[in-house]
């Protein structure tokens, strides 16, 4: 078996020298702990306070109601983040942050701003308006929007791209919209326990009508417009500023425009609410649909146009670019990993797949010159994750591509360029793997400008 070659120094250490150690608080353990801790306790104090304001009876049914489309919501998400699967840590804390900190914050910020307005200008009825259609929408945004930088700024690794900036603004608003809609159910079962309303004609009924069955991709709607805007940012060169900064907020703008357009409609009227919901929501939601799935494809042509010239290397076998590009492919690769090798050859074959498609957007954004100056290290990191997997993951790949994939070309005259020169080993043609996997020698990156 090919050994690895030794790593190389710190790129910030100078011969000879030791590196710092990290403060404790820049721990990872400090810092997971701090997120947890945080989290853990709006969320205690967000179910106190939803509780308090529905009854027990009332919260235990708008919980139950609540949670039906949160399922359906996350599987759509995750299904449209599977080209490049982001950890399901990322998630779970856009989730959390959503469903306990965003929601906590704009409970307190809305209530603390609409009665001051309402004393301010002794007109509680305009307060409420005024309230739903302007403070909300900033503060709600805000509150979400801040999962996303959070994850944009800590996590950017794993934020590279439109797509990721979607899943991890989907899943914050649908944990957001979770926590919100057993609030207004709630609500809505003590007034029809007071009114003594049951069946369809109950507030209850009406309530999970429009809030569950007629738009349950609102706050997610509303979110992935700002979700839009960091992966745009995600996107542009480091050199970018202004645009890394413009993109994110152009997209929290028109998040928090289309939903005060969607709370204004709840003072027109019937036919009001009905006009903004086919006008502007549905036509939204299609145009928005479209696009993420579009992009979805565009990913999976990066893939198969990018990793080509690692198979001319040595590093894929020459079929592997089509099958990794394909999602029928991969899924089939991991079901003959795991009817052949188990759990653990599943798990290798979904990571091989992973990181090759990072390795293929990585090469991606270096021929757009936006790569950052730690391309070739991160480069080299992903190649060796793939060849380290290389024994479970290359026996599925080819039988996926046997069953999905047309014939590769392989050999002189490739159709998708030359090589760089620095990919092969000394004395090393490309593609030959004598001793060792041939490992790209450290320098400059090749596609900077």
């Amino acid at each position: 078996m090919a050994s690895s070659p030794p790593y190389p120094p710190h790129p910030g250490a100078a011969p000879g020298s030791t590196l710092r150690h990290p403060h404790w608080w820049q721990r990872p353990a400090v810092r997971y702990g701090a997120v947890v801790t945080l989290l853990a306790l709006s969320g205690l104090v967000i179910l106190a306070l939803v509780r308090e304001q529905t009854g027990t009876q009332g919260f235990l049914v708008g919980l139950g109601l609540a949670v039906l489309p949160v399922p359906l919501l996350l599987a759509a998400f995750r299904w449209l983040g599977r080209v490049e699967p982001g950890p399901w840590r990322n998630l779970l804390f856009a989730f959390a942050w959503g469903a306990c900190a965003a929601a906590l914050i704009a409970i307190v910020a809305n209530s603390f701003a609409t009665r001051w307005i309402a004393t301010t200008t002794a007109d509680p009825a305009g307060a409420d308006t005024l309230g739903a259609t302007v403070i909300a929408p900033v503060v709600e945004e805000t509150a979400k929007a801040a999962a996303v930088l959070l994850l944009f700024l800590f996590r950017r690794r794993d934020f590279g791209g439109i797509l990721d900036g979607v899943v991890a603004a989907g899943f914050t608003a649908t944990g957001f919209a979770f926590t919100e809609n057993v609030l207004y159910l709630g609500n809505a079962f003590g007034t029809d326990q007071l009114t003594g309303g049951s069946g369809v004609a109950s507030v209850t009924a009406a309530t999970f009508f429009v809030r569950i069955v007629m738009s349950p991709f609102a706050h997610p709607l509303f979110t992935v417009l700002t979700g839009i805007g960091f992966g745009a940012a995600a996107l542009s060169a480091d050199r970018q500023r202004v645009r890394r900064v413009l993109f994110p907020l152009a997209g929290l703008l028109l998040a928090m425009g289309m939903h005060a357009l969607w709370n204004g409609s709840a003072t027109l009227g019937q036919f009001g609410f009905i006009a903004v919901y086919g006008a502007f929501m549905v036509p939204t939601f299609g145009l928005l649909t479209w696009l993420v799935v579009w992009t979805r494809q565009r990913e999976l042509r990066t893939v198969r146009t990018e990793l080509p010239a690692y198979a001319v290397a040595g590093w894929l076998r020459p079929a592997e670019p089509f099958a990794l590009g394909s999602m029928r492919a991969r899924r089939l690769a991991r079901k003959f990993a795991r009817k052949h090798g188990g759990r653990p050859a599943a798990r290798a074959v979904a990571q091989y797949e992973a990181y090759a498609t990072s390795l293929a957007f990585l090469r991606h954004r270096g021929h757009a010159g936006k790569a950052g100056a730690d391309f070739v290290t991160r480069e080299r990191e992903l190649l060796l994750e793939l060849w380290h997997r290389r024994a479970a993951a290359r026996p599925a790949l080819e039988h996926a591509a046997r069953l999905t994939a047309p014939p590769v070309p392989y050999g002189a005259g490739w159709a998708y360029g030359p090589v760089p020169a620095a990919w092969a080993a000394p004395g090393q043609a490309p593609g030959q793997a004598p001793g060792q996997p041939p490992y790209p020698a450290y320098g400059e990156n090749p596609y900077r400008r």
